[in-house]
C-alpha cells in the first residue's frame, strides 16, 4: 500500500508541473525557470542522498561523462523544451504527447540496445503514436498535411526525444544511486545553464508572489519528492510495473485542467485513451517477463 501511495504521489506531482510550469513560463522564462528549479532543488537533494544512499562520492565522480551526458538530455533538455512548449500548447496537450514517451523508449530500446519487440508492443507503439496525431491535429489528422505541426507540439515532441535519449543513455551508464544521480545532475544543469542565463540577459527573478508560489512548488514537489517517492516505490515493485504508473500523469493533468477550469476537448480525450492504451500494450509483454521472473516453479513469488 506504501509503494501504490508512493506511485500516486510521484505521478501527481509530475502533473502538477505541467499545469503549474504553464503558470510559471508567463513570468518566468524558461531558461531562468530551469536555472532556478534546480538551483533550489539541489540542497536539498545532496542532504537527501548522502543521509539515504550513502554513495561513495569517488566512484560517483569516476562517471562524470555519463552524468554530464544525462543532465544534458534529461534535466536540461526534457526540461527547457517542456517549458518552452508550455509557452506555445496547454499542460493537458503536453501531457498527452508525453503519455507517447514510454513507446518511444521502447522503440528506441530497440533500435539501439537491440532489444526485442514482440508483435503485441510493435501494435502498442503503431496505437500510441496514431493517438498522439489525433492529439496534434486536433481530430482531423488530414489537417497536418497542410497546416503542419503547432510550435508547442514540436517542442514537446522534442522533449520526448530528449528523455529517450536521457533514459538510453542511463541504460547503459554505470550504475548510481539514483537520488546522488539526481542531485549530480542538478548541480551539472545549474553550472552549465546559469552562465549562459547570465550572459543572455540575466537570471529573472519571479516578480508575483504567485510566480514565486510556482516556482517554489516546481523546486521541492517534482524535482524533490517525485524522485523520493518513485525510488521508494521501486524498492518494492518490479521497474516494469511501476512504470506503467506515469500514464497517470496524464490522467491527473487531465483532473487538474478541469479544476483549474479549462474543459478538453474531444480530440483530446479520445487521442489520449487511445495514446495509454498502446503505451500499455506495448509494456505488456516486459511486464509479464518480470512477473515470470519473480516467480517460483509454483507459480508463486519464491
Amino acid at each position: 500500500m506504501v509503494a501504490l501511495l508512493s506511485l500516486l504521489g510521484a505521478t501527481l506531482f509530475w502533473a502538477g508541473n505541467y499545469v503549474v510550469g504553464a503558470a510559471a513560463v508567463q513570468s518566468i522564462d524558461p531558461l531562468s525557470l530551469v536555472v532556478l528549479r534546480w538551483a533550489l532543488a539541489l540542497g536539498p537533494l545532496l542532504v537527501i542522498a548522502h543521509l539515504v544512499e550513502r554513495p561513495r562520492w569517488r566512484s560517483v565522480l569516476a562517471a562524470w561523462p555519463w552524468l554530464l551526458a544525462l543532465s544534458l538530455c534529461g534535466l536540461l533538455g526534457y526540461n527547457l523544451l517542456l517549458y518552452f512548449a508550455l509557452e506555445h500548447t496547454g499542460p493537458f496537450n503536453a501531457s498527452l504527447i508525453n503519455a507517447f514517451n514510454p513507446a518511444l523508449i521502447s522503440l528506441a530500446a530497440a533500435v539501439f540496445l537491440r532489444e526485442r519487440l514482440a508483435p503485441l508492443s510493435v501494435a502498442g507503439i503503431v496505437a500510441a503514436l496514431a493517438g498522439v496525431l489525433v492529439v496534434i491535429s486536433g481530430g482531423d489528422v488530414g489537417r497536418l498535411l497542410t497546416a503542419g505541426f503547432g510550435t508547442g507540439e514540436l517542442l514537446m515532441t522534442g522533449a520526448i526525444v530528449a528523455w529517450t535519449a536521457y533514459t538510453v543513455t542511463g541504460r547503459l551508464a554505470p550504475k548510481v544511486p539514483p537520488v546522488t544521480a539526481t542531485a549530480v545532475q542538478a548541480a551539472v544543469a545549474v553550472a552549465v545553464l546559469a552562465p549562459v542565463r547570465l550572459a543572455t540577459g540575466g537570471l529573472a527573478l519571479p516578480a508575483t508572489s504567485s510566480g514565486l508560489a510556482s516556482l517554489l512548488f516546481i523546486a521541492i514537489f517534482p524535482s524533490v519528492l517525485s524522485y523520493l517517492l518513485w525510488n521508494r516505490a521501486l524498492a518494492v515493485l518490479p521497474a516494469g510495473g511501476a512504470g506503467v504508473f506515469l500514464n497517470l500523469i496524464t490522467v491527473f493533468t487531465a483532473v487538474l485542467t478541469v479544476v483549474a477550469g479549462q474543459v478538453p476537448t474531444t480530440a483530446q480525450l479520445v487521442g489520449g485513451a487511445i495514446v495509454i492504451g498502446g503505451v500499455v500494450a506495448t509494456n505488456a509483454p516486459a511486464i509479464a517477463g518480470q512477473r515470470r521472473k519473480a516467480q517460483g516453479p509454483s507459480g508463486l513469488k519464491g
